[in-house]
């Protein structure tokens, strides 16, 4: 009988195992079969303030670039952040999409988006993940700053 148990106990937990119903995931919208795997923004192949040259524009955005890119780095798990309307600000009234840092790797931030008004791009996409290139946010950044 002992045995019968045992074998039995084995075979629930094999197919258990085989049939993905005990696996973890941490988040069901890490690999959405409707949606695919997390999508990975890139950042741009060459920086914004290459595109003005020597020009007097040129300082200040490069200024904003250094200023982008140590925000975007100090970035960690539990911060949130404005994806439209005030990237590197706190979010705050003039923020049109929020997001959160929900995990970091070399180079990179993993947001979810959290909420999004209406008007805002990210309105149909809140509490999808994305994982962010560093450069890309830095993009973002001087893009909402006109450069």
């Amino acid at each position: 009988m002992r045995r019968m148990w045992v074998a039995t106990s084995a075979l629930a937990l094999g197919l258990l195992g085989c049939s993905g119903a005990g696996a973890f995931r941490p988040n069901p919208n890490d690999e959405d079969p409707i949606y695919g795997a997390i999508p990975v923004i890139k950042a741009p192949a060459q920086s914004r303030c290459v595109a003005h040259g020597k020009s007097s524009v040129r300082a200040n955005c490069d200024e904003a670039l250094y200023l982008a890119t140590e925000y975007t780095r100090r970035l960690s798990v539990g911060d949130e952040v404005c994806l439209e309307g005030g990237y590197g600000e706190e979010p705050g009234y003039a923020c049109k999409a929020r997001a959160a840092v929900i995990d970091t790797s070399p180079n990179q931030v993993k947001l979810e988006v959290r909420g999004a008004r209406p008007d805002s791009r990210w309105f149909n996409v809140e509490m999808r993940h994305a994982w962010y290139e560093e450069g890309a946010l830095v993009d973002l950044y001087l893009s909402e700053r006109g450069y």
